[in-house]
């Protein structure tokens, strides 16, 4: 499966981003805080593993933070470790 299929929405009211693939669903759920969005679990189902979904995910709430001038409070280690791994999203923190 390639990631440009992954289609992420954004479900306010559960304060995540999520994608349904084959009947699982992946999210990476937030926080707000002040002006900030605290990202605290980035959750990808086994079946799903190995498919670049978790990425996805927080690629997308990144971007998510980017356009809405917020900066990110990286609670989920997912998501330190792929802004640790992207640079260009430093300026988020």
């Amino acid at each position: 499966m390639s990631k440009q299929n992954i289609n992420i929405t954004h479900n306010e009211q559960a304060k995540r981003f999520e994608t349904t693939v084959e009947g699982h669903t992946g999210y990476i759920s937030y926080k707000e805080r002040d002006d900030k969005l605290v990202y605290d679990h980035t959750i990808v189902p086994q079946e799903l593993g190995g498919q670049g979904i978790g990425s996805t995910l927080v690629k997308h709430a990144l971007d998510y933070a980017r356009e809405h001038d917020k900066k990110v409070v990286p609670q989920c280690s997912f998501v330190s470790s792929y802004i640790d791994k992207h640079p260009e999203y430093q300026d988020l923190l």
